[in-house]
C-alpha cells in the first residue's frame, strides 16, 4: 500500500479560516439529544435505547467553499474555452481528479506576491519536472502553516493570470494551493489596485479560467510533507448539483 498524506484541513469553527461572513457554523448534537430525536421519529422511549443514548449528529451552515474544496470553472465566470458554458462541479470529469502530482515550492516568496509564468517555469526546471497534460499541480506557499491563525487570509503568494495560463495551456486541468485563494490575498491586491488604478488584476488567476477552463483546490495542508514529484493526487469533489464547488478530501499517495 502507498503512503497516504492527508492534504485536507478539518472543517471547524472558532478559527480564522475565512472572512467573517463566510465562516462555517457547526452545531453538535450529542447522544442524549439524539435519543430525544429518535423518540420523536420512532415513538421509542430513550430508555429503550442502549444506555439511553441515541445518535450523535451535526448541523452545519457552510458554503461549498468552506474547508478544503475543489472550485469548478463556473465559480470564476459563466463561460470558458471561447464562450462555452462554464463547467459546474457535478460536470467535472472524475479522471481529472486522480492524477500524478507535482509540487511547486513558493514558500520563500513574500506575502501578496503574484507568481509569474517565468517563476513557474524556473521552479519546474529546478525540480527537473516536465509538465504532462492532466498533471495536478500543487502550490506550496507561506500560508500553509498559518491556517487558522489571525493572519491566514493575508498570508502567502498567489497565482497570476499568466502563471495560470502557463499551466492550463500545457494541459493542466486541476491545481491546488494551501492559501485561502488561488490568487494573491485580497488585502495585497486591493492595495495595488488603489496605487495603480488597474482593477483588471483583481482575481486574475481565477478569471484565467474564462480562457481555458480548469479547477483548483484551495485551503490545502501538509504540502511541505510532499516531495516535488513521485506522488498521485486524489481529490474527488462532493457532487453538488449545478454548484460552483464541492468539498473534497484531498490526499496524496506516495509512489512506491
Amino acid at each position: 500500500m502507498p503512503q497516504i498524506i492527508d492534504l485536507s484541513v478539518p472543517l471547524e469553527t472558532g478559527i480564522a479560516s475565512d472572512p467573517p461572513n463566510l465562516l462555517p457554523e457547526i452545531d453538535y448534537m450529542e447522544h442524549d439529544a439524539g435519543a430525544l430525536e429518535f423518540a420523536a421519529m420512532t415513538g421509542l422511549e430513550p430508555a429503550q435505547l442502549l444506555e439511553g443514548k441515541g445518535a450523535a449528529a451535526e448541523n452545519c451552515r457552510i458554503t461549498t467553499h468552506s474547508g478544503t474544496h475543489l472550485d469548478a470553472p463556473w465559480h470564476y465566470h459563466p463561460t470558458m474555452d471561447g464562450g462555452k458554458p462554464a463547467m459546474r462541479i457535478d460536470e467535472v470529469p472524475l479522471d481529472w481528479c486522480f492524477r500524478p502530482g507535482v509540487k511547486l515550492d513558493f514558500r520563500h516568496l513574500p506575502d501578496g506576491h503574484v507568481v509569474t509564468a517565468a517563476e513557474v517555469e524556473a521552479e519546474l526546471a529546478r525540480i527537473g519536472h516536465d509538465l504532462k497534460p492532466l498533471d495536478i499541480v500543487l502550490i506550496n506557499t507561506a500560508a500553509g502553516t498559518a491556517y487558522g491563525a489571525p493572519d491566514y487570509l493575508s498570508k502567502g503568494c498567489g497565482m497570476g493570470r499568466e502563471a495560470t495560463l502557463y499551466l492550463t495551456s500545457r494541459g493542466v486541468r486541476v491545481t491546488g494551493i494551501d492559501a485561502w485563494s488561488w490568487d494573491a490575498p485580497f488585502s495585497h491586491t486591493l492595495k495595488r489596485i488603489r496605487e495603480t488604478g488597474e482593477a483588471s488584476i483583481f482575481w486574475e488567476g481565477h478569471k484565467a479560467g474564462a480562457e481555458i477552463g480548469y479547477c483548483h483546490m484551495e485551503k490545502l495542508t501538509n504540502l511541505e510533507s510532499l516531495p516535488a514529484s513521485g506522488f498521485t493526487v486524489a481529490c474527488f469533489p462532493v457532487k453538488v448539483a449545478r454548484a460552483s464547488a464541492g468539498w473534497c478530501r484531498a490526499v496524496a499517495l506516495l509512489n512506491d
